[in-house]
């Protein structure tokens, strides 16, 4: 089981940037992938960025990309979402959530689901102002 709690996040103008952070704690042996969700209201959790731990491999959705950069530090179990120009589509609940190797195997791009994760964080608030 792996815990996990967000902070960084807040209100800021469009053009502005925000650093997330997702510390991690419990079995944090068995990470496999971390990733970056948000939710605005109304809408469907929708992915944002992923990383995989080990070997530090990246992937954003097409929106962020660019502007978003998602990072670890292994020393301190912590995943981080650098967001540089913001814009106010961004406005959301950002969520990070822990995706676990997988008992057979995983094919095309699972990292997608949010079903396949098995822990989340509580989530934090990023608005973003015109």
């Amino acid at each position: 089981q792996v815990h996990l709690v967000e902070s960084g996040g807040g209100l800021v103008q469009a053009g502005g940037s925000l650093r997330l952070s997702c510390a991690a704690s419990g079995r944090t042996s068995s990470s496999y992938v971390m990733g970056w969700f948000r939710q605005a209201p109304g809408k469907e959790r929708e992915f944002v960025a992923a990383i995989w731990w080990s070997s530090g491999m990246t992937v954003y959705t097409d929106s962020v990309k660019g502007r978003f950069t998602i990072s670890r530090d292994n020393a301190k179990n912590t995943v981080y979402l650098q967001m540089n120009s913001l814009k106010p589509e961004d406005t959301a609940v950002y969520y990070c959530a822990h995706l676990p190797p997988p008992r057979t195997y995983y094919s095309g791009t699972y990292y997608l689901k949010p079903s396949l994760y098995d822990s989340w964080g509580q989530g934090t608030q990023v608005t973003v102002s015109s």
